[in-house]
């Protein structure tokens, strides 16, 4: 009966150390690590995976031409469309000469339909007081604003810039700086951890040493029911 006890009693200690609370500097660290997680996965996916999935080209305004609802740093999605399906109101990214990189994103102004069935496009930035000063041809379009990010731009603008040569270092150093706080953080919960199970040990051998102690006290010697002749 008394080993059922000590075992019923173990199994109460070891609930008790699983279900103890953990640490305010436990959950912070599980919070934080969360959300830059996810954080990473969200700029990946917005900046990266549903552009290529997609066909489109992921752009960093880089002028006040179209404040105040694509300030500059704004990541620009554009993703190609046909000429024939523009509309007055879209904006759009277009080549500034066709076949060359530099690249404006405004809106559409004007569209012209020649006798021939080519489209030509009036565009100016939402900022500007009068429109570009050169009318679009369908192929300079590279395509049509499908979504925007603010800001994310100009994180992508550092990091492929100047500050690439310092912002590196510094992210390897925060991650050995959090690469030791998880490591520590285990090794403390492992002392604890540890510790516990001693302090429980050391427990229940006091319990037993008792339990055994009673035993023996209580113990009757058997009764010597013999009877003696002579």
């Amino acid at each position: 009966m008394s080993e059922i006890t000590e075992r019923a009693d173990a199994r109460k200690a070891q609930r008790a150390d699983n279900e103890k609370p953990k640490s305010l500097l436990h959950y912070l660290g599980i919070g934080i690590s969360a959300g830059l997680f996810g954080l990473v996965l969200l700029v990946g996916a917005l900046v990266i995976v549903i552009p290529n999935l997609a066909g489109a080209t992921p752009l960093t305004v880089l002028t006040s031409s179209m404040e105040p609802g694509l300030p500059p740093g704004t990541l620009v999605v554009v993703k190609p469309i046909a000429t024939n399906d523009i509309a007055m109101g879209d904006v759009i990214t277009y080549q500034i000469e066709s076949g060359k990189p530099g690249v404006i994103t405004h809106r559409i102004t004007g569209i012209t339909n020649s006798s021939d069935g080519t489209r030509t496009f009036t565009l100016k930035g939402d900022n500007n007081d009068v429109a570009d000063e050169l009318a679009v041809l369908p192929i300079q379009v590279v395509g049509k604003l499908w979504y925007s990010v603010p800001w994310i731009g100009n994180v992508s603008n550092f990091v492929n810039g100047d500050g690439r040569s310092w912002l590196v270092p510094i992210i390897a150093v925060a991650l050995f700086v959090y690469a030791g706080f998880m490591i520590m953080s285990g090794i403390v919960s492992g002392a604890r951890k540890r510790k516990r199970t001693r302090a429980r040990a050391e427990r229940e051998a006091e319990r037993a040493a008792s339990i055994h102690a009673v035993t023996e006290v209580d113990a009757v010697d058997p009764v010597d029911n013999r009877v003696r002749l002579g």
